[in-house]
């Protein structure tokens, strides 16, 4: 089940909703736990039970090591263990093929043949459990002794299946008491509405472009740019869009979840684009895996050792492949120079980085749809006049000249200009005028009619 759907929107949704506020406060975590399960169970019914062994297995050792607080060789023993069976059953529904095929490449040894389908949000809910063992450790938050509220804080469907990440610290207090009021729930409703026009009125007909340019037998210079671009922008409608729609169904329920992007093709640098893109993922690998290893508090070799492996670390957590992890090692070393060589020049000419830095971002995006590292560097290729049949082409010419009105609103709705106009209310819903509601139910209509006429409705983020 996605957000984006039918029977989502008029169906799963207000019943939850109804049940949830006809409830009493005490019954509400309870209520919303069920409906998050029957949620994932829509999908994968199978995975479910894994769903409640993560739960389970998590909600025990999270006892476990608050029991040894006061023994921190036990406790740090405890965490281990906790963290290592969340990462083998991570590593095995995820990682399994792409590392018996590198073996067997490398040696010749055949590990026995696995065909699974990789759990829809495991990556994202084995990363906030991985949190609450690891606050609950650091003593930065108390565990949890109700079982359902910790099933929730696993399970809760706004954020389950492609985030944000959230972090246990962060809304251990809303799972005991959270505040529900009308003016909240009036700013969810205009989250949702908005990130279900960036993802079916945007994203997806952007995905059109850039699969009908993928498709093509040979690749123009132009055609090629022109599918990187709208790639560019549909995953980033398309994943923002999501994370809008989530952070709105939280505020729906009562809960405050952390914005997860802001304007990132605005960056000026590199640097600037991931502290704007996938917030609560730079945030969970700087907080877990960057500090621990010393950050940048460390001499300049060893901290370049620690960007490289956060960066490895990062693109392979979005796939196993080894374009995934190109990617990331890819941005570790744009990082790694702009941190020694370039900060001064995008800082003192901001239009340079800009430019700079979304050349750059076009370019690793490319590593990022491509589904081989030898494909992706082919199109890269393309990119760049190696081996095309010329600059244009028909084809190319065709999709920019048919896409130009929705590369332009695409542009203009990744800006902080329209982020003004269309999000000026959400934290005034006093304020809302006939107009403004007009406006926003016809939103929703459009979503809704062009969700109803086309069946072009992917959702990136469920392969990671």
């Amino acid at each position: 089940m996605v957000f984006s759907s039918i029977f989502f929107i008029f169906s799963f949704l207000p019943v939850t909703i109804g049940v949830y506020y006809l409830a009493p406060h005490r019954m509400r975590n309870g209520i919303l736990l069920l409906a998050s399960l029957f949620f994932y169970a829509w999908g994968e019914p199978v995975y479910l039970f894994l769903m409640l062994y993560s739960i389970l297995f998590n909600y025990v050792m999270g006892i476990d090591i608050a029991r040894k607080k006061g023994r921190k060789r036990r406790a740090g023993g405890s965490l281990f263990f906790g963290v290592l069976v969340n990462l083998l059953i991570l590593g095995f529904f995820k990682y399994y093929g792409f590392l018996a095929e590198n073996i067997q490449a490398l040696t010749g040894w055949m590990l026995p043949k696995i065909s699974l389908p990789l759990p829809i949000g495991l990556s994202f809910y084995t990363f906030q459990s991985l949190s609450y063992l690891i606050d609950v450790y650091r003593g930065k938050a108390q565990h949890q002794r109700n079982i359902l509220s910790f099933g929730l804080y696993i399970s809760m469907f706004p954020q389950l299946v492609a985030g944000p990440i959230v972090q246990y610290a962060d809304i251990d207090a809303q799972l005991k008491n959270r505040e529900e009021s009308i003016d909240r729930f009036g700013q969810g409703v205009q989250y949702f509405i908005w990130g279900l026009a960036k993802k079916v009125l945007l994203a997806n007909n952007l995905g059109v472009v850039h699969e009908a340019v993928t498709a093509l037998p040979s690749l123009s210079v132009l055609s090629a740019w022109v599918g990187a671009f709208a790639y560019t922008f549909q995953i980033y409608y398309d994943f923002s869009g999501y994370s809008d729609m989530a952070i709105g169904l939280g505020k729906m329920f009562g809960f405050e979840l952390k914005e997860n992007f802001s304007h990132p093709y605005c960056a000026r640098s590199i640097t600037e684009f991931w502290r704007r893109w996938h917030i609560s993922l730079g945030s969970w690998f700087r907080e877990y895996v960057y500090i621990p290893l010393g950050g940048n508090r460390v001499g300049i070799l060893r901290h370049i050792c620690n960007l490289l492996l956060v960066w490895a670390l990062t693109g392979l957590w979005h796939g196993a492949s080894w374009n995934f992890v190109v990617w990331g090692i890819y941005y570790g070393a744009l990082l790694i120079v702009e941190k020694y060589l370039l900060h001064r020049v995008t800082e003192r000419i901001p239009i340079i980085g800009t430019i700079y830095a979304m050349l750059l971002i076009l370019v690793g995006w490319v590593f990022f749809f491509s589904p081989t590292l030898a494909g992706a560097l082919e199109y890269l290729r393309a990119m760049f006049g190696m081996g095309v049949t010329g600059i244009t082409d028909d084809a190319g010419m065709y999709y920019l000249l048919t896409s130009l009105v929705l590369f332009w609103f695409s542009w203009v709705f990744a800006t902080p200009a329209a982020s003004r106009i269309t999000g000026k209310n959400m934290e005034k819903p006093n304020t809302w005028t006939p107009l403004f509601l007009l406006v926003h139910m016809g939103i929703f209509f459009v979503a809704v009619a062009y969700l109803i006429h086309d069946t072009y409705n992917p959702f990136l983020y469920f392969r990671f």
